[in-house]
């Protein structure tokens, strides 16, 4: 169990919504803002989790769902339900993003990369929902060879205030396995978005006759 005050302040939610936005924490980080707390022997990230978890299946939040959970009480239940409604009357719907919650749902995002003869290196940005944000050519290689920069990567992921990002990139020659400078390329992004605070959510190997996800096969 981790308390507020113990998280370095870059991590701590209310202060990366000030620093990224709201769009670029996970829910569970946004529940933890509007909730400030837990309690006794549960973190204020553990009551936000179980928020999470009865948000999706339900049409309509109640009120006694809510203040149901152990650590919520009628105090915080009513912050959560003021915050949706506010957000209901207030904000336009805003028109409808991609979510990706399988590597598969990025290949319609990339259907251009069918047929090209050349190498393309392309980044898919996403919010802390896993919602598309933007998809970019990065860099378009050689025949068999595409060169990236970890700065060419992450530069409009920056601006986009990007949570995650999944790269994706073709092979002209139709082998779907990944080559010794995939791997490396890939332990390279991997570890400069663990320094920026983006996570890499995958890399896929995508040809005419498929895909392969690096972090299906473990190597992410």
């Amino acid at each position: 169990m981790k308390k507020i005050r113990n998280i370095l302040p870059s991590d701590r939610p209310r202060e990366k919504i000030a620093r990224n936005g709201a769009e670029s924490l996970s829910d569970r980080e946004l529940v933890a803002a509007i909730i400030g707390s837990g309690m006794k022997g549960k973190d204020v990230f553990e009551v936000a989790g179980e928020v999470v978890r009865i948000l999706e299946p339900v049409q309509e939040l109640q009120f006694s769902a809510l203040a149901g959970i152990r650590g919520m009480g009628t105090a915080k239940a009513s912050q959560v339900l003021a915050s949706f409604e506010l957000a209901r009357r207030y904000i336009p719907k805003p028109e409808k993003r991609v979510k990706i919650s399988h590597p598969g749902d990025v290949l319609p995002l990339v259907k251009f990369l069918e047929g090209k003869r050349q190498e393309h290196f392309v980044v898919v940005t996403l919010n802390g929902a896993n919602e598309v944000i933007e998809t970019r050519i990065v860099t378009v290689g050689l025949l068999n060879h595409s060169l990236v920069h970890p700065r060419e990567v992450f530069a409009d992921a920056i601006t986009d205030r990007a949570a995650a990002v999944i790269c994706v990139h073709n092979h002209p020659s139709g082998t779907l396995e990944p080559s010794s400078q995939d791997l490396a390329i890939t332990r390279q992004l991997v570890e400069a978005g663990d320094l920026l605070g983006i996570r890499v959510l995958d890399h896929l190997i995508v040809t005419g006759d498929g895909f392969v996800s690096l972090k299906e096969r473990g190597q992410i």
